[in-house]
This record gives structure tokens, sequence and C-alpha cells, in this order.
């Protein structure tokens, strides 16, 4: 099994709009199934105080291709993230694993909410994922 570490940025939107700074440990044997976890940072203003919230959470990369390591330009992703306030189950398309959109329904676990307001429903989240690697070899 290979392991590689990224670095992400994001935006969620859950009840509230929400940038997202982390990182992830991405697990793959092949190609067509990666498993992904990670921890961030979901920062943002609610109820006009400014608020940063941890976030954890895990997926699954599936691509139903067989035997075609390199080329698989798309994968479908389901997964789930937690934070202090809510738990949201998630599922959407990534590009290359670098880029994802997904989206879910969260399920409040904090009934105050942040700053007061409740945070449930739906919930989107956009995320560039950045290898290290990658970082690595531009600051050469």
């Amino acid at each position: 099994m290979t392991m590689h570490k990224m670095v992400h940025v994001g935006y969620v939107y859950q009840n509230q709009s929400f940038g997202e700074l982390g990182g992830r440990l991405l697990f793959l044997e092949n190609d067509d199934m990666i498993f992904r976890v990670g921890g961030s940072a979901l920062m943002g203003v609610a109820n006009g105080k400014f608020a940063i919230m941890p976030k954890v959470q895990g997926d699954i990369l599936l691509n139903f291709e067989k035997n075609v390591d390199f080329y698989h330009s798309y994968y479908f992703l389901g997964g789930a993230e937690i934070t202090t306030k809510y738990v949201a189950p998630k599922i959407g398309v990534t590009l290359f694993g670098l880029i994802d959109l997904t989206g879910g329904y969260a399920f409040p676990i904090d009934k105050n909410g942040i700053n007061g307001k409740e945070l449930k429903g739906l919930n989107i989240n956009f995320t560039i994922n950045i290898p290290t690697v990658m970082i690595h070899d531009l600051m050469k």
C-alpha cells in the first residue's frame, strides 16, 4: 500500500460559508479504489462573529475501470465528515483526485451550533488537493 500526503484548501457551505484549510493522507494499492483521511479547520463568520471549527473526514474514491492505473481521470467519492457541531455523510466526484465536488446532508450534534447558529441541512464542499511532493518540486 502506498501513502501520499496532501494539503487541501476549499469552500464549505453548511447553512453558512466557510473557508477550509487542512491536510490529507491518501492510501492506495491500485488506482480503482483509494482511501483518504484528513483533518482541517473551517473558518468563517457566523452571526457576525469570526469562528474556527475543526473537521475530520474520511473518503473512499472509486473508479470501476480495471487495470487502467495511470489514466483514471475521475472518481466517484463517498465519505463522511464530522466537526464539533455536525456529522455529514456525502457523495460526489473528483477529477484526478485533485479537485473535489461533494454534497451531503448534515445532522447537528450541538443544538447551539456556532455562535448561536445551528448547522444542519444541505452540505456542499469544493476542494482543491495539492500533493506535498508537487509543492516540494515547485520550490526547487
